[in-house]
């Protein structure tokens, strides 16, 4: 993991966004990577963060006592003195939130600080446009309110203009209050999505899906290691089920890594791993715990038993693993197992 890659993809956004806040998402962990390294590494560019869980904002909290952390799922019933005493701040999303949230202040005799969201048109979370005018929503003071732009990823989406819209209409209520509407692609749809701050998070890491590669630095690379190298026989067959036949005497390695270590079964027989620049095609099922590769191209003698293959990196992008795999790299990054050595570049 390449913490400075991480860092430099914050400053490229903050720059595209202007005079925008440029806060930061590090819910699932980082989305997998590690929000402890990852928050760290960010804190000195970076004044808000978001999580999803109220428990991931405690431990958020633990490393980063004078950050501000909100929570976008707000809290489940009778979950509010747990947000206060950890100094977190929730995205009320429902009208039993609001009421909750107030009710909490009025017997504290505190106006301690929420963001609100708004349903733009995602049917997700938020108070709908017809909750607008409950006196609960109206007499909230929010120190943000914010939406989440479903279609960001495809730029010529009129949804993302029509969310827009709402969005506009919907924030006049609150006059002066911070507003937030882009998540990473949301950002690369223009000046006019920013508003007064903007929340990456997988672009924080390299993708920013939708937009071209190479906009932003891939932070992450994935190797594993072969196990195993064995020589078949045409005709020998490989792996549960049987599933792929020798059609040629074959060099063949077993690496160790699996599905429980996040390569799916649909990676099976149609990815690959890679060694300096050569593609190791995947053969037969992918194991829990192991897979197999095709080494009949590679010279002889060249791997052996301990070294490294990519899963991950130069030769291949996380975007493009997850496109071989009909996915996206979220959940690849987010379905990484913690059996990985995890190491971490300044």
């Amino acid at each position: 993991m390449n913490l400075s890659a991480i860092r430099e993809n914050h400053a490229d956004l903050s720059r595209r966004v202007g005079k925008a806040e440029c806060a930061a998402v590090v819910k699932a962990d980082a989305y997998g990577l590690g929000m402890r390294e990852v928050a760290s590494s960010l804190a000195g560019s970076v004044q808000t963060f978001f999580v999803a869980q109220p428990e991931e904002g405690r431990q958020l909290r633990v490393f980063l006592p004078d950050k501000r952390i909100f929570v976008l799922h707000g809290f489940l019933p009778g979950q509010s003195e747990f947000m206060i005493r950890h100094g977190l701040i929730p995205v009320l999303n429902s009208l039993q939130q609001v009421r909750e949230w107030r009710s909490f202040c009025q017997r504290e005799g505190r106006n301690y600080p929420a963001a609100l969201q708004f349903d733009t048109g995602m049917s997700r979370f938020g108070i709908s446009s017809d909750e607008m005018h409950d006196d609960a929503v109206i007499g909230l003071k929010p120190v943000l309110v914010l939406s989440h732009l479903a279609c960001a990823d495809i730029s010529s989406d009129c949804a993302n203009q029509e969310q827009l819209r709402r969005f506009l209409e919907m924030s006049s209520v609150f006059p002066g209050v911070p507003r937030s509407l882009a998540a990473s692609s949301g950002i690369f749809l223009g000046e006019s999505y920013h508003f007064e701050m903007v929340r990456p998070g997988i672009a924080l890491y390299g993708l920013a899906p939708g937009k071209e590669e190479g906009q932003l630095r891939s932070a992450v690379t994935l190797d594993a290691r072969i196990l195993q190298i064995r020589h078949l026989k045409q005709g020998d067959r490989i792996g549960y089920g049987l599933t792929y036949r020798a059609k040629r005497p074959m060099c063949v390695a077993t690496v160790g890594i699996g599905y429980a270590d996040g390569i799916f079964r649909s990676f099976s027989e149609s990815g690959a791993l890679w060694i300096k620049g050569r593609r190791l095609p995947v053969l037969g099922r992918i194991s829990m715990d192991s897979l197999s590769v095709d080494l009949t191209d590679i010279p002889a003698g060249s791997l052996k038993e301990g070294d490294w293959v990519n899963v991950i990196g130069d030769d291949q992008a996380l975007d493009q693993m997850a496109k071989s795999v009909g996915t996206i790299g979220y959940e690849i990054l987010t379905s990484l197992g913690d059996r990985f050595d995890r190491l971490y570049q300044d």
